[in-house]
């Protein structure tokens, strides 16, 4: 048995040395198809990793309260309005000193407006929050300091900017205990942030940061939008958002006229999103191999055309009927091995080298992208090399060596 495969390998091997521009035809098609599936996939997967950077930059184990009840948990944050009870600075106050498995809260107010410095102006996006804004949120000033950590000090008219308003209001000089106009209201700049960059579509280098009771002054804005927090630990995380939900419930006289979003929730659902997504990309480069799997198929049809007196010679010289089939169903196997192969180095250098062209786009390549389109390239020729097998062997010796 072990030598009859062995004759099989070597005959099919040997027909396809012999027959090089026809097997090379024959392998475009699964080359093409299994690059194309660890190149979408490796797309997929990145965009996947990206948002799971971008979130963990965002700050880890955090949760977000929301003025408005909504039973929808994950994605994007709702936009509630006419609730009965606004979200307060004592809400957050209250979160802060009763529960204890919260680190760090934040109240946000938030309002666009025109800022201005040495003659010249920027609408940018004001963000008012607290000291411990940079502790849910992981910025961090790298120039001066950050915001007043006092609550007494909440109402001070300083700011901290970000790197590109920096560049754009003082032509990269240093701001620090510079004038800044924030909606017609006179600031001292105390602090600039480290640069951060776009994250999620927001781009924090273009922020200006300042108290929140200041930014509650200036916009005119008696609620807040939002109240960020963080948790001990990760842990942590649903006690702390169980502590949070009873705190404010008691607050608001047991409604419950806010919305409490868990990070990691968001951070799933948009993680089940892209993990479709790269299934579906997949799923549509995958196609293309079924397709190849034909030209498999229609060639090896062919082949057994060309050498029917080839196969009735060796019949008459005592090939079995399955030493045949064997052979067939290695020939079709070896081209789709080698075609994977060839894929395989294309898709993985095709990924590496976009990813060294365009650095910012988020690729990377999944191993088991990797082992599953090889695998299918292999599944797919010995599948479709059936029909060619069972047609060869099926021939009858006699009519076979007549064949023209």
């Amino acid at each position: 048995m072990r030598a009859g495969l062995s004759d099989a390998a070597s005959t099919a091997w040997a027909e396809i040395r012999a027959s090089r521009f026809r097997s090379l035809l024959t392998m475009a098609g699964v080359v093409l198809g299994v690059a194309s599936v660890i190149l979408l996939v490796s797309l997929g997967d990145g965009a996947k990793r990206y948002v799971e950077k971008k979130f963990a930059e965002l700050g880890t184990n955090v949760l977000i309260v929301v003025p408005g009840h909504s039973e929808t948990t994950g994605g994007s944050m709702p936009i509630v309005a006419g609730s009965e009870h606004l979200l307060t600075l004592e809400d957050a106050w209250e979160m802060s000193r009763r529960c204890p498995a919260v680190k760090a809260v934040s109240p946000v107010v938030v309002g666009n407006g025109t800022v201005r410095a040495q003659g010249r102006n920027r609408d940018v996006t004001v963000l008012g929050v607290t000291w411990e804004f940079q502790e849910v949120r992981n910025v961090r000033a790298d120039m001066g300091v950050f915001l007043p950590k006092r609550r007494e000090e909440w109402g001070r008219r300083v700011a901290v900017i970000g790197r590109r308003v920096q560049r754009e209001l003082f032509a990269g000089q240093n701001p620090l205990g510079r004038r800044l106009e924030v909606a017609g209201v006179v600031h001292r700049v105390v602090g600039v942030m480290e640069a951060k960059g776009y994250s999620l579509g927001f781009d924090f280098d273009d922020l200006v940061l300042i108290p929140v009771k200041s930014a509650q002054s200036v916009f005119n804005q008696e609620g807040l939008f939002e109240v960020v927090a963080s948790a001990r630990t990760p842990e942590r995380l649903d006690e702390a958002g169980q502590q949070i939900r009873a705190c404010l419930k008691r607050r608001h006289n047991g409604a419950e006229d806010f919305t409490l979003l868990n990070q990691d929730d968001m951070l799933s659902t948009f993680g089940a999103i892209l993990d479709s997504l790269t299934w579906a990309l997949g799923a549509i480069a995958a196609i293309s191999l079924l397709v190849a799997g034909f030209g498999v198929m229609n060639i090896m049809l062919a082949s057994v055309g060309e050498r029917t007196r080839e196969i009735g010679l060796r019949m008459a010289l005592g090939a079995r009927r399955s030493q045949i089939l064997l052979q067939f169903l290695l020939e079709a196997a070896a081209l789709g091995s080698l075609g994977g192969a060839a894929g395989v180095a294309l898709g993985v250098g095709g990924a590496v080298g976009l990813h060294l062209v365009f650095p910012g786009m988020p690729l990377a390549v999944a191993p088991w992208a990797v082992v599953s389109a090889f695998s299918f390239s292999v599944g797919v020729g010995l599948v479709f090399g059936v029909v060619p097998a069972r047609r060869a062997s099926r021939l009858d010796p006699i009519a076979a060596l007549r064949h023209e």
